[in-house]
């Protein structure tokens, strides 16, 4: 497994791990705590694990978490998503700065997306699995959405927006979502 930094989130990582292919298909590892640990990131950190299912075009996000914010750790595990993340940590040199990946099944690259970063995917296939693994339990109470079509933003999502949860479809504006995160 290979740990590279994404240049455009500071903090954010990439993790590829190395499949073992052959006549059956393919074995690969998708976390390694000492690849974690070797860039920074406490692999004892993780309390949660979850898993979502999406169909094509489905928008979730984006999404993030006041106080302490959250960390994760992202896979596409089943299909393929087009996964967005942008850096809202304002003592960060990549403040507001976004980064895009498609992260899929054929890869099974999982992505570090550092505490105070929005993030939100959407699904590029019929099913799309995405496998996520939180350094905080979940609190509704610090839920933050923004709108996944602020202008700010100016986000290139590659198909029209077939679903989204109200809460998404309701979020408000980037401004909005900022004084929220502060409070």
């Amino acid at each position: 497994m290979k740990a590279t930094e994404v240049p455009a989130i500071a903090g954010a990582y990439l993790f590829e791990p190395t499949p073992h292919t052959d006549e059956r298909g393919f074995f690969c590892r998708t976390f390694d705590a000492e690849v974690v640990r070797s860039v920074g990131i406490d692999p004892d950190a993780f309390v949660q694990d979850s898993l979502s299912r999406s169909v094509r075009g489905v928008l979730r996000g984006l999404h993030l978490r006041s106080g302490e914010g959250e960390a994760k750790l992202v896979r596409c595990s089943y299909g393929k998503v087009f996964d967005v993340v942008v850096d809202l940590r304002t003592d960060s040199p990549t403040y507001r700065n976004r980064a895009f990946f498609e992260l899929s099944d054929d890869t099974q690259v999982t992505l570090y997306i550092p505490a105070g970063c929005a993030h939100g995917f959407q699904a590029l296939t019929e099913t799309a699995d995405v496998s996520y693994r939180i350094n905080r339990p979940h609190d509704p109470a610090e839920d933050v959405t923004i709108a996944f079509d602020d202008p700010d933003l100016a986000i290139p999502w590659p198909l029209p927006a077939t679903s989204m949860s109200e809460r998404d479809r309701k979020a408000p504006s980037l401004a909005e979502a900022l004084r929220q995160k502060a409070s």
